[in-house]
Formats: C-alpha cells, sequence, structure tokens
C-alpha cells in the first residue's frame, strides 16, 4: 500500500476544522443563548442541543470505530440522537462541547499520525479505511452545522 503523502494529512486535520465555505462547529454554537438550546423551531424535529448532541455522539462512535480493536456497533437512530429537546443541565451542554472539541482534537491527531496509513482498512472493520472515516466525520459535521445554523436563523438566533 502507497504510503500517506503529507499534504493530505494536512489538508484532512484542516477538512475537520474547515471555515473556508461556511462556519465551523464553533461558529456555529458561538452566541447561542441558553434559552434557545432545548428549543425546536416550528416544522423541524430537532433543537439546537439534540443536534449538538448528535455531532458528539456520531463523532465519538467513528473515532471509536478508528481506534478501539473492540469496537461494538451503536444502534441507529436511538443511540445516536437524544430524546429530550433540551440539555438536562448546564452541565451536560458544557461536558458535550468539551467532549466534542475534545474528540475533534483525537482526530486531528489521528489524521497527522504518521504510525497510520490512511489508506490501510481498519483491522476490525468490514473494509473501512481511516481516511474513509476521517472524510465521513468532516462531510457528517459539516452537514449538520449547516442545520444548525439553520435552526438558529429560526430561532432568530443568528447573525443579523
Amino acid at each position: 500500500m502507497v504510503a500517506t503523502p503529507e499534504p493530505l494529512r494536512a489538508q484532512l486535520a484542516a477538512l475537520l476544522d474547515w471555515r473556508d465555505a461556511h462556519t465551523d462547529v464553533e461558529g456555529a454554537i458561538d452566541g447561542l443563548p441558553r434559552d434557545l438550546r432545548g428549543k425546536v423551531p416550528a416544522g423541524l424535529p430537532y433543537s439546537p442541543w439534540q443536534l449538538v448532541e448528535h455531532l458528539r455522539l456520531a463523532q465519538h462512535d467513528i473515532l471509536d470505530f478508528c481506534r478501539n480493536p473492540e469496537y461494538e456497533e451503536m444502534t441507529w437512530p436511538d443511540d445516536y440522537w437524544p430524546k429530550e429537546a433540551a440539555p438536562p443541565s448546564e452541565a451536560a451542554w458544557n461536558e458535550c462541547l468539551s467532549a466534542l472539541r475534545r474528540d475533534l482534537g483525537e482526530l486531528r491527531a489521528l489524521a497527522n499520525d504518521p504510525a497510520i496509513n490512511l489508506f490501510d482498512r481498519i483491522p476490525h472493520g468490514t473494509g473501512q479505511t481511516y481516511l474513509r472515516e476521517l472524510l465521513l466525520v468532516a462531510d457528517h459535521n459539516a452537514y449538520h452545522v449547516g442545520q444548525l445554523v439553520a435552526v438558529r436563523r429560526l430561532l432568530g438566533a443568528w447573525g443579523s
């Protein structure tokens, strides 16, 4: 297998924090009023909390899959979406954000780790490569960050 080119590693790590075409996770949550975290706009099925917690859960699942030979698949959709519209507490909100940031940093570290050939298949997977999983996280995060911005717009909490 071909070794992972360093420019690809750098581009993947940057892609996880992409701000060139749209806002990133940090921009999407910055300034969100506490009282709107659990609000579901008319016509939509989720609140800002549900989107942010879903991002955390899915991102952590992919990171776990990449690193854990004992990985156990979660159940879709029950294990990926919080049932309650609002965070159970301020501490839960803050813990969610801390974990989201920490796991994103771990994914960037994985992308930059020269000991991992990103073209290699994940040993305990069914054909997935590290490259595929990193691209999946970037794509998934971008999709839901866009939804979070739309939800904030509908709640009157996005820009002017």
